[in-house]
């Protein structure tokens, strides 16, 4: 008896390669040599130079959090939710970060909230994806 829906896999597989590519993102991001960062507008360089160290630390638990948990449903296991979990206090703590720092809200355009917001949506629907998960896997067990 099987429980999961057939889309269940091919989310489950975009998720990971979304999270995939927001490890890449952020690896790129901390990989910058100074001559690289020398090249951004005045701006940018400003935006890059004024993070807290915690708002990069909550980028990367973000990402790898989003990327593990991902890699946790696509084994179907009841514990990816621990993992989404903090992947979602990621983003929100890098939201924060976007809001408590002019420098950052300075290069911020339509796009990028539109793309935070995203991210933001894309999270809590895996959390919630994750709970199904835990649900099904319960639904499974002979009773």
């Amino acid at each position: 008896m099987n429980l999961f829906p057939r889309w269940y896999t091919p989310v489950v597989v975009l998720a990971v390669l979304w999270n995939a590519l927001g490890c890449f993102a952020v690896f790129a991001d901390l990989s910058l040599t100074a001559e690289q960062v020398a090249q951004l507008s005045q701006a940018m360089q400003d935006a890059y130079n004024s993070r807290p160290t915690w708002s990069v630390i909550a980028s990367a638990v973000a990402v790898l959090g989003g990327l593990l948990g991902s890699l946790l449903l696509l084994q179907k296991n009841p514990r990816a939710p621990v993992l989404l979990w903090a992947s979602l206090g990621g983003i929100v703590l890098q939201d924060i970060s976007f809001v408590l720092d002019a420098n950052a809200r300075a290069v911020l355009d339509s796009t990028a909230l539109v793309m935070q917001g995203l991210v933001l949506v894309i999270a809590l629907a895996l959390l919630k994806l994750g709970y199904k998960v835990i649900e099904w896997r319960l639904a499974m067990l002979p009773r």
